[in-house]
């Protein structure tokens, strides 16, 4: 079974998107997939409830509330939709849920600033630390050509950990969540340049590369 968290102390950054089209693209590759919401505002799981019965299916588990004790034991890849605001032993508690830790940031001054101070105590958790977890780094919500999405690619450039995708800002993710889809499942002709986008991220995750050097 394979555990996949989205993850950042910082609220607003966007791990729900993330969280949520991670988990229609497994669905839409055939795993049995779970989408695990740990954020109290259950905005994961909102997007789930809105999702078409003909789609791919996707189980939803309440994990705010029974963590992942609802998880079936037959499902392939589990999206964890962790909460904003997790520090200390909260955070080492939430690490232990995960073999792949995927952190998106945003572009802007306040959101680099919280993610270096982020990245830095998550280094420091004994998982992390010792490789039983993967972590990336994934810039989210960025336009194009602006002074702001410079100074966010220089910065996550810098860092030792890997930057292996940088995600438009752009409305095809509102439709896809007001449907309860993912970018994957909106047409071609509209989503292609998000498609391209992504194709990085999920290359990196699977490889090798996302995955624990030691087991857990």
């Amino acid at each position: 079974m394979r555990y996949i968290m989205v993850l950042n102390a910082k609220g607003g950054c966007g791990k729900s998107t993330l969280a949520t089209n991670l988990a229609s693209y497994y669905a839409t590759q055939g795993k049995r997939t779970v989408l695990a919401d740990f954020d109290p505002q259950c905005s994961a799981l909102d997007w789930l409830s809105r999702r078409p019965a003909d789609r791919p299916p996707i189980e939803g588990v309440e994990a705010h509330r029974h963590g992942l004790r609802g998880v079936p034991r037959n499902a392939e890849v589990v999206i964890i939709d962790a909460p904003a605001r997790v520090h200390g032993a909260e955070l080492t508690a939430m690490v232990r849920h995960a073999e792949t830790i995927i952190v998106p940031v945003l572009p802007s001054t306040i959101d680099i600033t919280a993610a270096s101070q982020f990245l830095e105590k998550l280094a420091e958790v004994g998982r992390v630390e010792r490789r039983q977890v993967r972590v990336a780094v994934v810039a989210n919500r960025v336009r194009d050509n602006t002074l702001i999405a410079g100074e966010l690619d220089e910065y996550l450039d810098g860092l030792k950990t890997p930057y292996v995708a940088k995600l438009r800002e752009a409305q095809n993710y509102i439709r896809a969540y007001t449907r309860g889809l993912g970018i994957f499942e909106l047409p071609e002709y509209l989503a292609w340049p998000d498609w391209e986008q992504w194709e990085p991220l999920l290359e990196w995750l699977g490889s090798r590369r996302s995955r624990p050097a030691v087991a857990a």
